[in-house]
């Protein structure tokens, strides 16, 4: 893809377009946001002291989480060693709660077997997200996976039969049990369980670059680890496997370890999934 069909796309899409003779980036970014660039080929970069990848096309992607205080620093070293420091400001956000009951109690509160099952299963899954390569299957932007009305939102505080919880790692869609569920944009499957105890039937596509979405609560898995997709291929059908009280599509976004917000991706801000 040509520099200039990319910045093209990306105003499109709302996302950070940067010319190729300097890194300019954003001042400001979302907590839970993405940042896609593009900086001269044969760059290098660090992220808050991170290396990260840079494409051949001299593609630059990093996110910031959802406790992301900011500035996020990136460092720029150019091919003829001339160096580059930004400091991109994160803009804060209200985080609203969630109070979900009816859940089995043994999900809110796991016997010391049943966590140490959930720690193993957790690790299994951090390990798919440190891949990192040099495909971009996420340069087109992204659809939704399914069509329904957003019962969970990333960020929110969950209180768990009045248990407070974790924040909400990703948004929630509601639709029936069995609706088809697509992948958002081109990857390859690195994770695909059908049967974890807090998120049932569970797959990870890898978009590249460190960026991947997880979907969780599946009732029927239809791919493998090692399948290559393309965006709108199907994964697999939505449930209420693991923990959860109804039927619905988790949709998770991550640059590597990092939690983004599925809402502010390219393609889908600005959208809704009815």
């Amino acid at each position: 893809m040509t520099c200039a069909l990319w910045a093209g796309v990306s105003l499109a899409l709302g996302v950070a377009a940067l010319p190729v003779a300097a890194a300019t980036l954003p001042q400001s970014m979302s907590q839970g946001g993405l940042v896609t660039a593009i900086v001269p080929a044969g760059s290098s970069a660090t992220v808050n002291g991170k290396p990260v990848r840079i494409g051949d096309d001299g593609m630059l992607v990093f996110g910031a989480g959802r406790d992301e205080k900011g500035p996020v620093v990136v460092v720029v070293t150019y091919p003829d060693g001339h160096r580059d420091t930004s400091r991109v400001a994160v803009t804060p956000r209200a985080w609203p709660v969630e109070r979900v009951n009816g859940v089995p109690p043994k999900t809110v509160n796991p016997p010391p077997d049943i966590a140490a099952r959930i720690q193993r299963e957790q690790a299994e899954v951090a390990v798919a997200r440190k891949r990192d390569d040099n495909r971009e299957g996420f340069v087109h932007g992204f659809i939704w996976p399914v069509v329904g009305r957003i019962s969970g939102r990333f960020g929110s505080q969950r209180i768990f039969n009045g248990t407070p919880k974790s924040p909400h790692p990703g948004m929630d869609i509601a639709v029936p049990e069995g609706t088809p569920v697509k992948a958002p944009a081109d990857g390859v499957v690195t994770f695909a369980k059908p049967d974890l105890y807090l998120t049932g039937g569970t797959v990870l596509i890898d978009h590249g670059f460190g960026l991947s979405s997880n979907f969780l609560h599946l009732s029927r898995l239809d791919v493998k680890v090692g399948q290559v997709l393309h965006q709108g291929d199907v994964i697999g059908a939505a449930g209420m496997t693991g923990r959860a009280t109804g039927p619905h599509v988790h949709w998770g976004f991550n640059w590597f370890e990092v939690r983004l917000d599925p809402m502010l991706l390219p393609g889908i801000e600005g959208t809704s999934p009815h």
